[in-house]
């Protein structure tokens, strides 16, 4: 459950949001329009190959999407000699935002119950998502975002090397870890338990 939306939620005083204090711990990394796609896929696979060589880093790549008004949102996350988790979510009439926030959430949460890991790195094809956690303005998925910075301020405030890292990556490039993701994605056929709720 999220908390209440409050306008003078701490997160959101100047004096304690996460974009004043904590500005150089978080990144967004979009695909450069001046370099190739192949420049862009090269530069996943270094953070995915850099991830691998460390127990500290937590990969996630994730991606969400609608059918029959249910959104699902797959993600998977994987730390260097542990097991790949593959998390799928369904949630009936929310928007492919509030899913994918949701997914940012839970995985988010699953690293930091991980004790080493400093650093998260989360690869998604909808990073405008992603940034409505940092956006201080009033926005619908502001209730959502609120719960996010709750956890990652506790993240930053622990050690000052945690940080967290947003990669876009673009669906038309098909890059194989969300190629992966993707082709279960679509594989996906999610039906609604209680069909008089469409009513």
């Amino acid at each position: 459950m999220f908390p209440s939306f409050s306008p003078i939620h701490p997160e959101l005083s100047p004096g304690f949001r996460i974009i004043n204090n904590f500005s150089d711990r978080f990144s967004f990394n979009l695909c450069n329009k001046e370099k190739n796609d192949k420049f862009h896929i090269h530069k996943l696979d270094s953070v995915v190959i850099e991830s691998s060589l460390s127990q500290s880093i937590a990969i996630i790549a994730m991606d969400a999407s609608i059918k029959n008004n249910i959104a699902t949102s797959i993600s998977y996350t994987h730390i260097s000699n542990q097991p790949l988790v593959k998390t799928i979510y369904h949630a009936a009439f929310v928007t492919s935002s509030e899913a994918e926030l949701f997914a940012i959430r839970y995985d988010i949460n699953q690293a930091l119950s991980k004790k080493n890991v400093s650093k998260i790195i989360v690869i998604t094809d909808s990073i405008h998502v992603a940034k409505n956690i940092f956006d201080t303005l009033s926005h619908p998925l502001q209730i959502h975002a609120i719960a996010i910075l709750e956890e990652l301020c506790q993240f930053f405030s622990r050690n000052p090397i945690n940080s967290i890292e947003f990669w876009k990556y673009p669906s038309c490039l098909e890059w194989y870890l969300h190629k992966a993701v993707d082709l279960e994605m679509k594989a996906s056929n999610p039906t609604l338990v209680y069909l008089c709720k469409i009513l």
